[in-house]
């Protein structure tokens, strides 16, 4: 006689249906070097970054040959002058690269392309990042290049005593300077998410606020959040006792705050595609 209780329906549909599948491995993220190489490459590939970059590179070159033809013959020009002429063009102009490696994903619809095949959002803002302090170094490098040419050229076609010495103060702070504009520039556009509205907003604000510094009633004010006053030591090599503090309170005000707001904006903001 058989005693196995007899099957029941439930348990014989339990033993029917398939094991539920086993999770998938993580799919590995996109290299962060891979990022940065791409936002380089958008930008060079785009019309507006090419006429940006052959426009700094004219201003430079401009500058400088302004700098070899001015002023008497024989009139000693040293290295240092020509590399903070041609540092000018570099501080007002390459940022906006920074500004449109930021806003071409909203000015030009490709950002639910660029965050669906990369959703973290905060890599691909720190990559736009990156990718601005790499141009921000090649433009130093440009600096540097064009400032023993035109050195060299000026003692040629002008005569005079050049000095040839660069003190490393100058050189540190020519490149740290520079990385520092061209991170406002990204946190510009990281904040206002619009081409034109960012590169008026860089231009203009802080030109307004230079000239509201020269007043006497808001001088004390200028010289802690005035970033052409704070960050002109830099440039010098001359930074010493209240420069520090100076120039990190114009930064948090103008860099910090500004990239604070625009990743967190970034990284909630809602994609369209048109």
């Amino acid at each position: 006689m058989n005693t196995r209780p007899d099957t029941t329906t439930e348990e014989r549909a339990d033993r029917a249906a398939p094991a539920p599948p086993r999770p998938a491995a993580a799919t590995p993220g996109i290299p962060f070097g891979r990022l940065v190489s791409l936002e380089l490459r958008k930008l060079c590939d785009t019309r507006a970054g090419r006429v940006l970059v052959l426009v700094v590179a004219a201003l430079v070159v401009g500058v400088s040959l302004i700098g070899v033809f001015s002023g008497s013959p024989g009139e000693d020009k040293n290295l240092s002058d020509f590399l903070a002429l041609a540092s000018l063009p570099l501080q007002m102009v390459l940022p906006l690269l920074g500004v449109l490696a930021v806003t071409a994903e909203w000015s030009q619809r490709t950002g639910l392309v660029t965050f669906t095949l990369e959703p973290r959002r905060a890599r691909v803002a720190y990559a736009k990042w990156a990718a601005g302090l790499i141009l921000g170094l090649a433009g130093v490098v440009l600096a540097l290049i064009s400032a023993v040419a035109f050195t060299a050229l000026t003692g040629a076609l002008r005569g005079g005593d050049q000095s040839w010495s660069l003190g490393w103060q100058i050189i540190l702070g020519v490149i740290v300077g520079q990385l520092l504009y061209m991170s406002i520039g990204v946190a510009f556009g990281m904040l206002l998410q619009n081409t034109p509205g960012a590169i008026v907003a860089f231009l203009i604000l802080p030109t307004l606020w230079s000239i509201l510094g020269s007043f006497s009633w808001s001088e004390s004010v200028a010289k802690w959040a005035d970033t052409n006053r704070t960050m002109s030591p830099l440039y010098d090599g001359t930074m010493h006792g209240d420069d520090w503090p100076k120039l990190i309170v114009s930064l948090l005000i103008w860099l910090a705050l500004p990239m604070i707001v625009g990743i967190w904006r970034m990284t909630h903001s809602e994609v369209k595609s048109a």
